[in-house]
């Protein structure tokens, strides 16, 4: 494209976007943050001032300002269930996509939206702030060495106290805990193992007396069966106490990683081989300007970028299987998408941490 420094739009200034989304773009210098899409005046005037944007927009006017040629690419931080209209709205027009995971509620959905991407000749890469960050791509590494002998074993449990009325429990949005973060256990699983499911068994339940879970399930209880009798185990829920944890098990020892999934704290390993203990600690960093960084850079040289829409698609096939199963009481077999690509070390990027910002009609999604 002949442009060192790619022009986003960032549609939609939830929490997660005015925590981790807007701060990177100073530390991304081939990215440059230059439209918000929001309905709240409030909101698009007060980060549009401390960002410096130009453009401060309704949603209304998506479609006419990325016909303009304003911008290069979009950030969609929008709900679960407007991703798919979003993205292929982008691709009409010209439009590059960097968008939220999961990348939509349906397998159809993935579909379209890598499908109209390619036909407009357009990116499309699934916002994975995991896969360019040192801890997990570490874990990858050791369990791929041979150093806990042959893996064996996944375990995973991720849970917060979600607050009463937080957009995460609305089912019309697309949230509940598997879309929110019960895909991080699934995604960490297919990168560990290297590998796809072929087949899942889960189980749900809420209770009755808390009306945050009338729209959504509280928890999910999942097991994974892989190839080569690989068996990962995933617990998640927004109704228990804070846990972001994964643990890798071998033939000769384990890899625990807690917390494994945050990007407001330092992450840290317990290596225990033959007996032996070892810690490390990885500071906290910047997990979305490296998404950034690496995304512009893909426009700018024209390459396919990775995590990719299979990828996405990949996982929201699985998660499909797992409201099935936990629907019909029973195994359900999962078709697996091909994946030669996974994530490894060569994709770290390491940008330092920015303070937590103020935030604009938004809150964490727990206490």
């Amino acid at each position: 494209m002949g442009q060192k420094r790619i022009r986003y739009a960032v549609i939609g200034q939830g929490y997660f976007s005015q925590a981790a989304i807007l701060p990177a773009f100073k530390s991304a210098p081939n990215a440059e943050l230059t439209a918000l899409f929001s309905d709240d005046p409030q909101k698009l005037a007060e980060l549009g001032e401390r960002y410096d944007v130009e453009h401060k927009l309704a949603y209304d006017r998506y479609d006419s300002f990325l016909a303009s040629g304003a911008v290069d690419a979009v950030y969609i931080a929008l709900p679960n269930n407007q991703h798919c209209e979003y993205t292929i709205r982008a691709a009409k027009a010209g439009v590059h996509v960097l968008v939220e995971k999961p990348m939509a509620t349906s397998e159809d959905e993935c579909a379209q939206m890598i499908q109209a991407c390619a036909n407009a000749n357009v990116k499309l890469m699934v916002a994975y702030r995991l896969h360019f960050e040192e801890a997990n791509l570490e874990a990858i590494e050791i369990a791929k060495s041979g150093r806990l002998g042959d893996i064996r074993a996944f375990n995973s449990i991720f849970t917060m106290q979600v607050q009463e009325g937080n957009s995460r429990l609305r089912g019309d949005l697309g949230g509940g805990p598997l879309n929110d973060i019960g895909i991080y256990c699934v995604n960490a699983a297919r990168y560990i193992f290297q590998d796809e499911p072929m087949e899942v068994a889960a189980f749900s339940a809420s209770r009755e007396d808390d009306r945050r879970f009338d729209e959504v399930e509280e928890h999910f209880g999942v097991v994974m069966r892989f190839p080569d009798a690989k068996i990962a185990t995933c617990y998640f829920g927004f109704g228990a106490a804070d846990q972001a944890r994964y643990d890798v098990i071998g033939t000769r020892g384990a890899l625990h990683v807690d917390p494994a999934y945050e990007f407001v704290t330092d992450l840290a390993h317990e290596l225990v081989v033959d007996g032996k203990s070892e810690k490390r600690v990885f500071k906290k960093r910047d997990q979305v300007a490296p998404e950034l960084i690496y995304f512009s850079d893909c426009i700018i040289q024209n390459r396919t970028p990775e995590p990719s829409g299979t990828e996405g698609l990949a996982d929201v096939r699985i998660m499909r299987a797992i409201t099935e199963s936990a629907r019909l009481g029973r195994a359900i077999a999962v078709e697996r998408v091909v994946r030669r690509a996974r994530p490894d070390r060569s994709q770290e990027i390491h940008v330092p941490p920015h303070s937590m910002p103020k935030l604009v009609h938004a809150r964490p999604p727990s206490h």
